[in-house]
């Protein structure tokens, strides 16, 4: 049963809490952005569009965002649709084509048309008497898409965003854009995360390139120190006790003090790993493109051979009943634990698949937080990838990364550098990769210090926001409005 739309309270952040991290020059000239757009917005509201509030980079993105933009006196609002299963299968099917994939192979003709545009329709009826004339509204990946012709009939200012893309179209994608197009023609502007995902129908219209950006002050990128980062794994289940001398506790977006109290549901054999293991972990949503079983395949092929014998691997991911627009989740999930039952007790011993609590967006964010703090190494095998947040928030805590080069990754890692990039299905080279960082601390900790910086120079919501103030910029200008 579909619920109805929802829209979520936000509330406003300080831009000066940039300060600290990009001086003050920087920050002098992202106010003069902020009150220029402020100033422009007056009396209109900025609607950002989604089909979740939990899970995933988006929804994470855009918590941080309109609070800043909130905090700039913008009328920041986020509405979020409802959906049949059928509805969110279908935008799944379009996630694995923007990405090259068959997906479940399902067909992308006129009934998953008549599904789509039915499910949208009863959005745009809540959504309209929301949304008023010259309001601007992003709209953000497929599943939002189809709601494009109704906001412009209306007079919003209607932006399409696509996190999502690949460097080479194939035949999957263009059936993907053949399904999307129509929906995209009388949009103000599209954006995306590369160039490269760009279709030829979307250029011929105004386009802008705008990365994704990472909150340096959630609770998933605060600072934690090492007595606190304990605390949370051993509370958790992840790391074996005691908890030593730490407290639990993360900070939330209001500043109030909170604890992680609950465990994170794991799959292992046998004990826990002690928290002086080195611990190779990703983090990600049960997804086939974040490709989870090659991990857990690489790693165990590497521990018959030369890796390191106090390394253990963490697969951590949502869990796979929380995220409402991801039906594949619980699929992917049982495929990753039947591939991890197969095989031979030594390797499993030291493979642990964890599913962690989402019933508190925050305490899951700090679980993360506390996880890739501990890391030894961080890796991210993904097949495909839009841009790769998890990316992002590795880097920003300083670990060494080991990541696929392909698609947004390769914007952040300069290879030997601040991370390491493997091709995506070399499984050997995704193991030397690993043992370099594993075998040389000092190697491990240059490039986790160029990994901060970066993403300090280049990965900040300060700019993000100023490029989309940039790009209403340069929409109104050209509109006879």
């Amino acid at each position: 049963m579909a619920t109805s739309l929802e829209e979520l309270f936000i509330a406003p952040q300080s831009l000066s809490r940039f300060e600290p991290l990009v001086g003050e020059e920087r920050m002098r000239e992202t106010d003069i952005v902020a009150r220029e757009t402020a100033h422009r917005m007056v009396g209109r509201a900025w609607w950002n569009v989604s089909s979740t509030a939990r899970g995933g980079g988006v929804a994470e993105m855009l918590r941080s965002l309109l609070a800043f933009a909130r905090g700039a006196d913008i009328d920041a609002r986020w509405a979020v649709i409802h959906g049949t299963p059928e509805f969110f299968m279908l935008t799944k099917r379009l996630h694995h084509a923007l990405h090259g994939m068959q997906g479940d192979g399902s067909a992308l003709g006129e009934p998953q048309r008549r599904i789509y545009e039915s499910t949208l329709q009863s959005n745009a009826k809540e959504l309209l008497p929301l949304v008023r004339p010259r309001d601007v509204v992003l709209l953000h990946d497929p599943q939002t898409a189809g709601l494009a012709p109704y906001l412009a009939r209306h007079g919003a200012i209607v932006i399409w965003r696509s996190h999502i893309g690949i460097e080479e179209p194939n035949e999957q994608t263009r059936l993907a854009w053949e399904f999307l197009d129509p929906y995209l023609q009388d949009v103000d502007a599209t954006v995306f995360s590369r160039e490269a995902y760009i279709p030829p129908s979307c250029k011929r219209k105004r386009w802008a390139v705008i990365p994704p950006s990472i909150d340096a002050f959630s609770a998933k990128n605060q600072p934690l120190d090492d007595a606190t980062v304990r605390a949370i794994l051993v509370q958790t289940g992840l790391v074996e006790g005691p908890p030593g001398d730490g407290q639990p506790i993360f900070h939330r977006e209001d500043g109030t003090p909170a604890r992680v109290d609950r465990q994170a549901v794991i799959i292992r054999q046998g004990r826990a790993p002690e928290w002086e293991r080195n611990l190779i972990v990703q983090v990600s949503r049960w997804d086939p493109l974040k490709d989870p079983i090659g991990v857990m395949h690489g790693f165990a092929m590497s521990v018959s051979s030369d890796m390191p014998a106090d390394s253990e691997l963490v697969l951590a991911g949502p869990s796979v009943t929380a995220v409402a627009d991801d039906p594949e989740g619980a699929e992917t999930f049982a495929a990753v634990v039947d591939a991890w039952r197969q095989l031979p007790d030594g390797d499993r011993d030291r493979i642990h698949l964890v599913s962690l609590p989402m019933a508190d967006i925050e305490e899951n964010a700090a679980i993360v937080n506390a996880l890739q703090r501990h890391a030894a190494v961080v890796v991210q095998k993904s097949l495909r990838e839009g841009f790769g947040l998890t990316v992002t928030e590795a880097m920003w805590k300083g670990r060494p990364m080991v990541a696929s080069r392909v698609g947004g990754i390769q914007d952040q890692i300069t290879d030997g550098v601040d991370g390491l990039l493997v091709e995506p299905t070399d499984l050997s080279a995704f193991n030397l990769a690993t043992r370099a960082i594993l075998d040389d601390p000092s190697f491990a900790a240059r490039l986790g210090a160029n990994a901060r910086q970066r993403i300090i120079n280049d990965f900040l919501g300060v700019r993000h926001l100023e490029q989309y103030a940039h790009l209403l910029a340069d929409i109104e200008s050209a509109r006879p409005d």
